[in-house]
């Protein structure tokens, strides 16, 4: 792992009280680095920032067409959802229409993230990544796989996730480090550099360097900003953040998070070194700040999520957190 930089201090009074460290990276349109914090070319397992990327193999092979998927449906595949009403519909109504089954999924039965009665009973439709399941289940099944094996790493479902992955990340396949992820599947590193261009082309899919790659990609990113709370629940980051159309951005598990810019055709990749996700509001408040980026309810949303002001349990303020690498822009 590279060298890493101070991306926030928290003070308690006037005293220093916590650091985090960790990585931010920018690049252009062209895929060039105009800024890093830490060094850029750290491997960092995308955890479930990847399953924009993920979605897309399944909307290149017309799978979404072939069983009447609706666009909203379609976004939970690239979501870590918290098992809302809405989302369980969408899950029901996608296996109801491609014949699968939710014990097809290999996860184990979870509870939803939202308020939910004490008695609720477990299920794996509640797990925040039955959605990218269910949409290597259709893949492994249309690539003529065992379709129970989709998340094993040499099936086709999972090898072909991996190759779009690459083609997104610009990233050569056979250099991506593969590990297992939380929920069971194949979770993949690739540089925090290449994180950043997958966001960029997501963002700007006239970037992608394959054709049926760029089509998938142009049309799903419009999806998910007419349907942001597929892509995590209500009041959260990851749906709020693609309430801005000229954003589009994923997080995952420890602190890792992919954001584009569409109008400037820009990538950004964050990685707070001790998992802290509260923390990401702020740090791309700062960064949006710096570039220029023009939406006031982007911002007030995002100030709203990790105020800089600390208070305690009565409201009496007791500190403040700041971002410590955006000097180093200038």
């Amino acid at each position: 792992m590279g060298a890493y930089a101070t991306l926030v201090n928290e003070y308690r009074g006037e005293l220093l009280d916590l650091v985090h460290f960790g990585y931010v990276c920018i690049v252009d349109e062209n895929s060039n680095v105009i800024y890093h914090a830490g060094d850029e070319n750290t491997m960092v397992f995308y955890r479930s920032a990847s399953k924009p990327h993920q979605a897309l193999p399944v909307i290149m092979r017309g799978l979404d067409k072939k069983y009447g998927l609706t666009d909203e449906e379609t976004v939970i595949f690239a979501g870590s959802h918290t098992g809302d009403t809405f989302h369980v519909d969408a899950l029901e109504s996608i296996h109801r229409k491609a014949g699968l089954n939710e014990e097809l999924l290999i996860m184990n039965p979870a509870v939803p993230q939202v308020k939910h009665p004490d008695d609720i009973k477990p299920r794996k439709f509640y797990h925040n990544c039955s959605g990218k399941h269910t949409a290597a289940l259709l893949l492994q099944r249309e690539l003529g796989g065992e379709i129970r094996d989709y998340w094993k790493e040499d099936s086709p479902a999972q090898r072909e996730i991996k190759r779009v992955i690459g083609v997104m990340s610009e990233f050569d396949d056979d250099r991506i480090i593969t590990g297992l992820d939380g929920c069971g599947v194949p979770v993949f590193a690739v540089p925090m550099k290449n994180i950043a261009i997958a966001s960029k082309n997501l963002a700007r899919p006239d970037k992608i360097r394959d054709d049926e790659v760029a089509a998938a990609a142009a049309a799903f990113a419009p999806r998910i900003h007419r349907y942001p709370l597929m892509m995590r629940g209500k009041n959260l980051l990851c749906s709020l953040i693609n309430y801005d159309e000229k954003l589009v951005g994923k997080g995952g598990a420890n602190a890792v998070y992919g954001l584009g810019i569409k109008d400037k055709g820009i990538g950004i990749s964050i990685k707070i070194q001790d998992g802290c996700e509260y923390l990401w509001p702020m740090i791309i408040h700062d960064i949006l700040k710096f570039l220029g980026h023009d939406c006031d309810d982007t911002y007030k949303m995002l100030e709203s999520l990790c105020p800089t002001k600390l208070v305690n349990d009565n409201g009496t303020p007791c500190g403040r957190r700041e971002t410590a690498f955006i000097g180093d822009f200038c």
